[in-house]
């Protein structure tokens, strides 16, 4: 099996990375593209099926679909997740914890099998490092205390053509 765990501490309140991590307008905005992850559906309840949408990419169909399993406000998010190409169910959890004067958020994407599970989570993980060292700082710093986006900011979701 093949699990992706990262671990990034940043400056930030637990709200406002649980924001940043759970809004659907501020999702699509740290995605290493910028051009995907829009969740479509999502409620922060229990059984609440949902997909993320995405830019069709050779092989893939952009869309991923997703079930909440948990949730425990600002600590815990956990869902499903699984792609009609490879149809693997594997598991999204997103740990939030005071540290220091900040959040340590822990990401872990686990279930995955076989070659073509080593193989796509070996690039889902170098994507999802990209997202949480460069994508999601620059959403964290635009957000006021509350978690939302402020007034000023400039960031807007890209077209997925």
């Amino acid at each position: 099996m093949s699990d992706i765990h990262i671990v990034r501490d940043y400056p930030y309140s637990p709200i406002q990375v649980w924001h940043a991590v759970t809004d659907p307008d501020l999702v699509p905005l740290w995605t290493a593209t910028g051009r995907g992850g829009r969740p479509v559906g999502f409620r922060p309840e229990p059984g609440t099926r949902f997909q993320f949408i995405g830019k069709p990419t050779p092989g893939w169909n952009g869309v991923v679909d997703c079930e909440v399993l948990d949730i425990d406000r600002p600590r815990l998010f956990r869902y499903t997740w699984t792609s009609g190409e490879n149809g693997q169910l594997t598991t999204v959890t997103y740990r939030l914890q005071p540290h220091a004067d900040g959040t340590r958020f822990t990401y872990e994407h686990t279930g995955y099998t076989g070659v073509s599970g080593l193989l796509l989570s070996t690039l889902l993980g170098k994507v999802r490092r990209t997202m949480l060292s460069s994508g999601l700082p620059a959403v964290l710093a635009d957000l006021d205390p509350d978690g939302h986006l402020k007034p000023d900011s400039t960031l807007r979701p890209k077209a997925l053509s």
